[in-house]
């Protein structure tokens, strides 16, 4: 059955999609169980709770019109079990086998015919833990619609009864002449902003020449970090801000490091970071679908003095923040979300190739609540997010905060970065600089 439209953004990651830019994110999730872990019941329970999500049930379909278009329609050959995978890691061959094994996972594209998901369920990790690994493609859902995904898959969580026909709403009804009023405003307003959107872009263009940029290929490394976030909020305290504010500062530093380690200048240098921002509240409803902006921000890598680059960090989200998601250059989503599905066909792809004239890296925060969570009753004990890397991107960075800790899931290009674990120890080192400081 057919459900509801791609947007215009949804589209155009499913456009970006290639052999070595995967348009998927990604998540690993560790788990502490009470007792020895049967994975054959734990992938029943999973494949039992993905059924009842309709999300996960749909395939993208393209639509002859609009031209471009394409549309959500539930799988009708649609096994969840297809979807789930289980592997039995051994430490005999890796020291972190679970990071090496990830990285091999992340690098495998999404079947872009079949519902745009895929889980793997990971056993013989130290200590009879477990994780699991959850791939949701950018087309369908943002960051925020990833968690509430995933929550679906979590103990206490209300799941749906599986339905044939979504409810929906009868509005109430409303004269010709107020609904035209209502279309004309909001068009004649939507204009201006994607005007002052696409002068951004024009003037924050510059050239390619970025020290983390890289050859386009499938080859990449995961790294995973746990900070303390009781260390955080204390710098944030000494310092004002937000703690996400000090998190920017932290990875600034560790950017710099990093780029002086591989022998790259950093004084005098800034690295200019995408920073989505869900406009989910302000867009309204649903857990599908992208409802994205973004900032750009300036992280102060040339900054020897870790409270100033914090201070400058803080100057810069400020500034964006009083502008507002809708404005700047960082808008590009409300932008793409404003171009027609066929133009996304026709030119997204080579369009993708030249983010590095905009931004030098993602750096995302997947919101995560307080409650603890858990599994067929073993409990959450990290959770790692992951984006996907831009075209000749070099490193990408997802930010989530679960419980005591903030969790940093870094994904790298793994033929200009082979190894990912010293820019792991740059942010812990960065980490413990800022604090000692504060």
């Amino acid at each position: 059955m057919a459900g509801s439209p791609l947007s215009a953004l949804d589209v155009a990651f499913l456009c970006l999609e290639s052999e070595t830019s995967p348009m998927h994110m990604g998540a690993v999730l560790t788990f502490t169980p009470r007792r020895p872990v049967d994975a054959g019941a734990l992938t029943a329970i999973l494949a039992d709770r993905a059924a009842r999500l309709p999300k996960l049930r749909q395939r993208a379909r393209a639509e002859l019109f609009p031209p471009g278009a394409a549309s959500w329609t539930e799988d009708a050959g649609f096994l969840a079990t297809d979807h789930i995978h289980h592997v039995v890691l051994s430490s005999l061959y890796d020291p972190d086998p679970l990071a090496a094994f990830a990285s091999r996972w992340i690098a495998e594209p999404l079947d872009t015919t079949r519902p745009l998901w895929d889980l793997t369920v990971v056993t013989g990790l130290p200590d009879g833990k477990f994780a699991l690994l959850l791939k949701l493609h950018h087309a369908l859902t943002d960051g925020a619609g990833a968690y509430a995904v995933a929550a679906g898959l979590l103990d206490g969580v209300k799941l749906p009864e599986r339905s044939t026909a979504p409810s929906r709403a009868i509005p109430a009804p409303r004269s010709t002449l107020d609904t035209v009023k209502d279309a004309l405003g909001t068009a004649w307003g939507q204009a201006n902003e994607t005007a002052g959107i696409a002068s951004s872009l024009v003037r924050a263009a510059r050239p390619p020449l970025s020290p983390v940029s890289a050859p386009t290929s499938a080859e990449r490394r995961l790294g995973f970090v746990r900070l303390p976030l009781a260390e955080l909020r204390r710098v944030r305290q000494a310092h004002g801000g937000t703690t996400n504010d000090v998190v920017l500062a932290v990875l600034s530093g560790a950017l710099r490091e990093w780029l002086v380690n591989r022998g790259r200048r950093a004084d005098g240098r800034t690295l200019r970071a995408l920073i989505p921002v869900s406009v989910r509240g302000r867009a309204g409803g649903g857990l599908g679908g992208n409802k994205l902006s973004g900032y750009l921000c300036d992280l102060p890598v040339g900054e020897d003095d870790p409270v100033e680059r914090l201070r400058a960090v803080r100057r810069a989200m400020t500034r964006n923040k009083a502008a507002g998601p809708s404005r700047g250059a960082g808008a590009l989503p409300l932008l793409a979300d404003r171009v027609p599905p066929l133009l996304h066909r026709l030119g997204t792809r080579t369009a993708g190739l030249a983010a590095p004239m905009l931004f030098d890296l993602v750096v995302t925060t997947v919101p995560v609540p307080p409650a603890r969570l858990s599994i067929d009753g073993a409990r959450l004990a990290e959770i790692y997010p992951f984006v996907p890397l831009a075209p000749r991107h070099a490193v990408g960075i997802a930010v989530a905060t679960y419980r005591d800790s903030v969790h940093v899931g870094l994904q790298v290009n793994g033929a200009a970065v082979p190894d990912v674990g010293s820019l792991r120890d740059a942010v812990l080192k960065s980490a413990d600089r800022l604090v000692d400081a504060s």
